[in-house]
């Protein structure tokens, strides 16, 4: 009713059940088909994010599936593909059928390591494993590609990390480039309150303009509405006040960069975690002061200018 027209839902291969042992990374098949069930009927899309790890897979870590371990490169370069496609399919029988899907999370330094790991290989290595990220995400793609089919496409999403951070995506847009990855969309991930810059983020969405003429896609962001103890306010990086009403600010002045991208290549954006608000005897991300809700669980302000379109 405020807005929203998607729902960026994330997949886990085999993640444990418990959230207080995964801090939340309890997603998968079943889960994710019932939830993706529930905003199909919502008329909303639907976003997959494969994270092709059993928990969290961010810059930091992607840590392959237990399952996977033993595979050499051909091996898990084709389970990749396996896995994808009959997790499209499922979904597919189960009334979800993804309207985009994200080819791994965040994966800047690459997915599934130490197979496709891009940071930190020996020098006489560095070229082997961007070879070997680019058919790993390109085996995800091509599932998704022969599961699509040309009549009923679906987008395919390239997620990296660093939004706001100085030329972090002409970087990874320059090492991709004679690669060949198969994606449709770019996506970024921009959190102020983790020491990206507006700034940069301009300039990193005038590099995705530039050098691919792909659509941009803020893939994961948050703001504060309240004062957390580890970000000190008044900082560059932190140009809102720490309220709801700048979080609402900060959220209108992202969506207007976005409407202003040359091509209307700046397609939108998903609020990260909208619904951790503090909950009894649980983990909650940023105390829950990042989420779209009150500790009462009443809607903020920001949330109102979900209605603006990109």
């Amino acid at each position: 009713s405020h807005g929203c027209n998607y729902f960026r839902i994330r997949l886990f291969v085999n993640p444990q059940t418990d959230p207080a042992r995964s801090y939340g990374a309890v997603q998968n098949l079943d889960f994710v088909k019932s939830l993706a069930r529930r905003a199909k009927a919502s008329r909303a899309g639907f976003l997959l994010d494969i994270h092709y790890s059993d928990t969290w897979a961010d810059p930091g870590k992607q840590i392959t599936p237990a399952a996977w371990e033993h595979l050499d490169f051909s091996a898990l370069r084709d389970r990749v593909h396996e896995y994808t496609l009959s997790v499209l399919t499922e979904l597919d029988h189960a009334g979800a059928r993804p309207d985009m899907v994200q080819v791994g999370n965040e994966i800047t330094s690459g997915m599934l390591w130490p197979t496709g790991k891009v940071w930190g290989p020996p020098p006489d290595q560095i070229e082997k494993q961007w070879d070997h990220f680019a058919a790993l995400f390109n085996a995800g793609a091509s599932a998704v590609r022969s599961f699509a089919g040309k009549e009923h496409p679906i987008r395919i999403v390239l997620h990296i990390d660093g939004g706001g951070k100085e030329g972090r995506t002409k970087w990874f847009l320059n090492k991709i480039a004679s690669r060949s990855f198969d994606y449709d969309v770019l996506g970024l991930s921009f959190y102020p309150a983790w020491g990206d810059s507006f700034d940069f983020l301009k300039q990193n969405l005038a590099d995705a303009t530039t050098l691919t003429n792909k659509d941009v896609f803020i893939a994961e962001t948050s703001y504060p509405w309240h004062e957390l103890p580890d970000i000190p306010s008044g900082t560059s990086v932190m140009r809102w006040p720490a309220t709801p009403a700048g979080q609402k600010e900060f959220l209108r002045d992202l969506i207007l960069l976005l409407q202003n991208q040359p091509g209307h290549h700046g397609i939108g954006f998903a609020w990260w975690y909208p619904e951790a608000i503090p909950v009894s005897h649980m983990r909650t991300w940023r105390q829950g002061y990042e989420a779209l809700f009150d500790g009462n669980g009443n809607a903020l302000p920001a949330l109102d200018d979900f209605r603006m379109r990109p």
